[in-house]
């Protein structure tokens, strides 16, 4: 009998090594949301897996808007699958901290970064400082913009775009800094000259490239990425810069807390925003080099041209700003 017991905890103890090994060989799992493009994500990913090996890996790319509301359904269901979100709508983290959802996490690499927001509380750490600027068709633009007033001009007419904030994050955060610090009336004024709505950020850059556009408000990597490989293309940043960080934050419940921790570290580290720096983009420390042939600018100097913005307050008017600029652009 005391062999037929052994037998039958040895057997068990086998079945559950083998399901074990089969199941990804014991791997521990990260799923990251996130809004950068496989420019940026892709890079991150594969270096990310190359140094942490025994971590599965996986990512879901989208708009803003469109992450929010997958993570919304799964938290009604009650199975959220997310561990990571990363975008560069602010006020969605502001929102989600003020529900209780995020899991506060102060990496050690914190001390390092440079952003023009931050949270006391670590809810959410800065990992990118996303920059926009107007990119212009060269063919069709042979004076470059200095200003946003310079949008205002006869060449201009018909001709510029900015996404549609209700689908790209980016968007939204750009016509709040706009609004706040050059008011409704200048947003009146674009659309007097014929100023669009487009789709998303990349396809407002797409069109601008094919010259269905003259100019359009264009996300720095998306633009320098396309100049880079020959589009006819140019990118500046007037004085007053838009600089919209991009967030990362740990969901709380996850089951892989010790993986989304190792992501947030390595996407904070010098080796981390190396890639977000060869992806034609800021990162968010002052020691990791920049490309500044292509025209971008140190984080710092970035921070300190930044347009001003109460992130806090955004939570509540986010709705309000998307409606309101909407109802001007289609009027």
């Amino acid at each position: 009998m005391k062999r037929l017991y052994s037998f039958m905890l040895f057997l068990c103890f086998w079945v559950l090594v083998s399901c074990g090994s089969s199941n990804g060989e014991g791997k521990e799992q990260l799923m990251v949301y996130t809004s950068m493009k496989e420019v940026i994500i892709g890079k991150i990913r594969d270096e990310f897996t190359a140094k942490y090996p025994d971590i599965e890996f996986d990512y879901y790319s989208a708009g803003a808007g469109k992450l929010m509301a997958k993570i919304a359904a799964e938290r009604e269901s009650g199975q959220l699958s997310v561990d990571v979100l990363w975008t560069s709508e602010i006020p969605d983290f502001y929102s989600l901290k003020e529900e209780g959802v995020l899991e506060p996490y102060a990496s050690p690499e914190l001390p390092n970064v440079v952003s023009p927001v931050e949270d006391p509380d670590n809810a959410f750490s800065p990992a990118r400082l996303g920059t926009l600027g107007i990119v212009y068709n060269t063919t069709k633009i042979k004076n470059p913009p200095t200003s946003w007033e310079d949008l205002l001009k006869p060449e201009y007419k018909n001709g510029f775009a900015i996404a549609n904030p209700a689908l790209s994050g980016t968007a939204m955060v750009s016509i709040a800094l706009i609004e706040k610090n050059m008011g409704w009336d200048y947003i009146n004024k674009l659309k007097q000259n014929g100023a669009k709505m487009g789709q998303g950020s990349g396809q407002v850059v797409d069109d601008t490239a094919s010259g269905d556009l003259v100019a359009s408000l264009g996300v720095d990597y998306i633009v320098l990425d396309k100049i880079a490989k020959g589009a006819t293309l140019g990118f500046v940043y007037p004085k007053e810069m838009i600089v919209i960080p991009s967030p990362v934050a740990i969901m709380k419940g996850t089951k892989n807390l010790e993986s989304a921790k190792k992501f947030v570290d390595f996407l904070l580290s010098s080796e981390g925003q190396k890639i977000i720096a060869s992806s034609y983009t800021l990162p968010v420390r002052e020691d990791v080099a920049i490309d500044e042939k292509s025209g971008l600018v140190h984080p710092k100097e970035a921070v300190e041209r930044a347009m001003k913005i109460d992130y806090i307050a955004l939570k509540s008017e986010k709705e309000s700003i998307i409606n309101q600029f909407t109802e001007i652009i289609n009027k």
